[in-house]
């Protein structure tokens, strides 16, 4: 085994934490109003009267963003955010601007369904409640 891919666990673990939180981000954005996010001009829905669609896709980002920041079901939770976020692109970014994911507002769309998707396959990595569970089962 090479020097580098010895570190390759941890690598990915670090991959799903730091795509986690970015993407709890979005959910308590749509929640919470916190943060605030631009592209909304600065306003602060916090979760009230938001419409059914943007607030199942906060409670996505929000709760199933935390399962994957800890580890916890990561492969189907990632496969569930794979494809919101695929839905959110084609339903949301593309009606604004086309195609092209620069123009219409979608690279965090199309980043996060892939790193998503590629969670799916991996697993979480080092550091998750699901290597725990697996090394418990194991003994």
């Amino acid at each position: 085994m090479d020097t580098l891919s010895r570190y390759a666990p941890q690598a990915l673990a670090v991959l799903r934490i730091v795509t986690a939180l970015l993407f709890i981000e979005h959910g308590t954005a749509k929640l919470f109003g916190f943060p605030v996010m631009p592209s909304m001009g600065g306003a602060a829905p916090g979760g009230e009267g938001l419409p059914p669609l943007i607030l199942s896709g906060g409670i996505l980002e929000a709760f199933g963003g935390l399962a994957v920041l800890v580890g916890l079901f990561t492969r189907p939770v990632a496969f569930i955010l794979s494809g919101e976020m695929a839905v959110a692109y084609w339903m949301m970014h593309v009606p604004k601007g086309g195609f092209f994911p620069l123009v219409n507002g979608g690279d965090s769309a199309v980043l996060f369904c892939f790193v998503f998707l590629y969670l799916v396959f991996a697993g979480p990595g080092a550091w998750s409640v699901d290597g725990l569970r697996a090394s418990r089962l194991s003994h």
